[in-house]
């Protein structure tokens, strides 16, 4: 078994048997080639796992911005770009990188460590991996301490466990220290052989003799400031016990100051090599409990095969070699915590080789650096939260955080890319989640649409009360002038007005679209028809005309005829629209900066059949009001024209409004299409039914008599009366 850091064990000098070593110092990944190395094996991991779980380490903790200093020698070097290769694989950059001169004597170290010190001062990166000897970490930490400089500190196995830094002065002023060690353990009877110190019986042991006088022995006057020659040097005087001088014999004390002061785990995996050489012998020999069969006579490759195959357990370590010769037990998780004016070694967690996971034992430390449990910062640019994704700059740990657009989302803090939203869900600008978006109609609950049914069934009331008096008032002057018929019709046209306001209201469909625009066309269009044909029997009955344009007026003159040839025009109208170019839902997206889907109709593709109906009804509209406007100073208790003049103005100025907001508005033209289909169709009502009303209730028996039409005929002329 050898301890020592490098080992020949390729053949020995005799011949091409390999030399057997095991070690449990020796940590190189060089001596894991079985074909330089085929007799070499060891009780602790490969440097390659140690630079793992160091990039591990920091990737837990998110320090992505460290620095490094390593030795030139040829340890730092391998250790130094095998880290290279795990940083890389765990989004660790590097902020710097120095090397040392391992030789503690070369001209150019104390100047070297200077300039060191200097770049970790000025460096951004809070956390420093350090894969040095013990000898240069304690130069460089002794620069740290004289310029108040303190860092996160990672320690390599080489220097993980010094005793030496533990202790130096100021060690408590360069802030955190953690680092990875080999597997230990304590071992009990050795602690407890060191809490109970004393010569064999009969026996004499002289260093026993020197640590207890150095211990237990007053010696106050070796405390003053000029001590006597005899006394021990400073150092040695830091063990002196503080009751010394309370104590009568020296050589009968004890205490626990060499469990507390050694490191006495370091044996650890020195006893486990021997317990794993002692079980390959006991296999290879073919021992008992009590003897031994095999042949002792065995050659050095015999006992090479079965250590390699050797597995058992000590003190809770489960004991085993992989196919290179390397245990795969580990390393611990080592925090350098206060103790005093020192520092000592506190197991926090192990990384587990097998799954490369470093295993934490659940207890929260206190950071020096932060004061509480909180883990220090050690970034290039601070971590990107959700909603955003990173712009690398330089390099991939130094970026600028900018937000996810519309239709992206990031949940996960610094993110290379926003992720596109799942079919059917959206996100606007520095969105973390994506959500279906809301949808938008008008609803039968909220405040407008309300409006606009209690306008339609105050309406519909309307009519069927002004319906109920015309019935009942049949007879009066008003109602004949009315025509009671024609009125009842028109009542029927304005009542499907009404009807088809509330199918804009609701979740639009195909059916609704179409329905809402055919029944309002064609009982508006009904209405408006016998408007005209009141207007035209007017204009026939006082417009003077001459014989030849007043007889071909008078034969058109067919009520029942004029209102469904000019009803079924609109039909006609309608239909066609319905064919080539009917309504249907409005599938444009939403804009991308609006959570809301907006659910409307789309009055066709073209809206060239929206047009023509609406246009057929604006010029029937407009005729009225021509004939209207033409008679406008015949007697007025024989007349209707004022009253046609104002409702097919008012008509006529509500859709002229309607056109330009329907157009410049489009997701508010549903709501304004039925507002002024309930102003217009109110306008008839208030024009038409309810003065009329007004006089058959006021009872008035003077009223005017039916108006006749002058027939001019050949014969000459005669008067029809309506």
């Amino acid at each position: 078994m050898s301890p020592e850091s490098e080992c020949d064990s390729r053949t020995d000098k005799t011949g091409n048997l390999p030399l057997l070593r095991l070690s449990s110092t020796s940590s190189s990944p060089e001596l894991s080639d079985k074909l330089r190395y085929p007799g070499f094996i060891r009780t602790i991991p490969s440097d390659i796992h140690q630079t793992k779980a160091l990039a591990k380490l920091m990737s837990h903790y998110h320090w992505n911005w460290v620095g490094v200093v390593y030795g030139d020698d040829d340890y730092g070097k391998a250790a130094f770009d095998s880290f290279l290769r795990d940083a890389g694989a765990n989004n660790v950059c590097l902020a710097y990188q120095e090397v040392v001169p391992h030789y503690l004597d070369h001209e150019n170290n104390e100047q070297r460590i200077q300039q060191v010190a200097q770049q970790i001062r000025s460096s951004k990166a809070q956390v420093v991996l350090l894969i040095l000897k013990a000898e240069l970490v304690e130069l460089l930490f002794k620069e740290m301490i004289r310029t108040s400089t303190t860092r996160t500190w990672i320690a390599s196995d080489i220097w993980s466990r010094s005793s030496a830094l533990a202790q130096m002065d100021g060690i408590n002023r360069v802030g955190d220290i953690l680092g990875f060690a080999f597997v230990a353990g304590k071992s009990e009877s050795f602690d407890n052989y060191l809490r109970n110190l004393s010569a064999t019986p009969g026996g004499y042991n002289h260093f026993i003799e020197e640590y207890k006088n150095l211990r237990f022995n007053c010696l106050s006057e070796c405390f003053s400031s000029e001590p006597p020659s005899y006394c021990p040097s400073p150092d040695l005087l830091k063990i002196k016990s503080g009751n010394a001088c309370d104590l009568k014999d020296p050589q009968e004390q004890n205490d626990d100051y060499l469990v507390t002061a050694l490191d006495t785990s370091e044996t650890f995996l020195h006893r486990v090599a021997v317990w794993a050489t002692a079980n390959a012998l006991k296999k290879l020999l073919k021992c008992n409990n009590s003897s031994c069969s095999g042949d002792i006579n065995f050659a050095p490759w015999e006992l090479l095969r079965e250590l390699k195959e050797v597995e058992f357990t000590y003190d809770n370590l489960n004991v085993h070699f992989d196919k290179n010769g390397d245990s795969i037990n580990g390393y611990d998780l080592v925090l350098w915590e206060r103790s005093g004016q020192q520092r000592r070694f506190r197991k926090i967690g192990t990384y587990q080789v097998l799954n490369e996971e470093i295993e934490f034992d659940g207890e929260d430390f206190t950071w020096y650096s932060t004061g509480n449990i909180t883990a220090p910062r050690s970034r290039c640019s601070e971590s990107c939260t959700g909603g955003s994704e990173k712009k690398i700059l330089n390099v991939t740990c130094c970026y600028n955080c900018t937000q996810c657009g519309e239709g992206m989302y990031s949940e996960d803090p610094d993110p290379n890319n926003c992720k596109t939203c799942p079919s059917g869900t959206w996100s606007l600008k520095g969105w973390d989640h994506c959500e279906p978006r809301s949808e938008s109609y008008l609803g039968w609950s909220e405040p407008h649409p309300i409006v606009v049914i209690a306008a339609s069934a105050l309406g519909i009331l309307l009519l069927l009360v002004t319906l109920i008096i015309f019935l009942v008032y049949r007879d009066s002057p008003a109602i004949k002038k009315a025509e009671l018929k024609l009125s009842c019709v028109m009542k029927v046209g304005m009542a499907a007005s009404f009807v088809s306001v509330l199918c804009f209201l609701g979740k639009p469909s195909v059916h609704l679209c179409r329905a809402r625009q055919v029944v309002y066309a064609m009982g508006f269009t009904l209405c408006v028809s016998c408007i005209l044909v009141k207007a035209y029997r007017t204009f026939l009955a006082f417009v003077p005309l001459d014989h030849i344009t007043s007889k071909p007026l008078h034969r058109l003159y067919r009520p029942s005829w004029i209102v469904s040839v000019l009803t079924s025009v609109q039909g006609i109208i309608c239909l066609l629209w319905m064919i080539f170019d009917s309504p249907d839902i409005d599938d444009t997206l939403p804009s991308q900066q609006s959570m809301e889907k907006i659910f409307q109709c789309t009055e066709g593709e073209t809206y060239i059949g929206f047009g023509i109906m609406l246009g057929y009804m604006g010029l029937l509209v407009l005729v009225c009001f021509l004939l209207a406007f033409k008679g406008r100073k015949v007697p007025q208790e024989n007349s209707e024209t004022g009253y046609i003049i104002f409702s097919m103005l008012m008509y006529l100025f509500v859709w002229v409004c309607f056109i330009p907001v329907y157009i410049t508005r489009n997701e508010e033209g549903t709501i304004v299409q039925a507002s002024a289909i309930l102003v217009s169709s109110y306008g008839i009502i208030f024009c038409h039914f309810l003065p009329k009303c007004y006089e058959a209730l006021r009872g008035s028996n003077s009223g005017p008599q039916p108006i006749r039409l002058r027939n001019n005929t050949t014969r000459g002329s005669r008067s029809s009366s309506f």
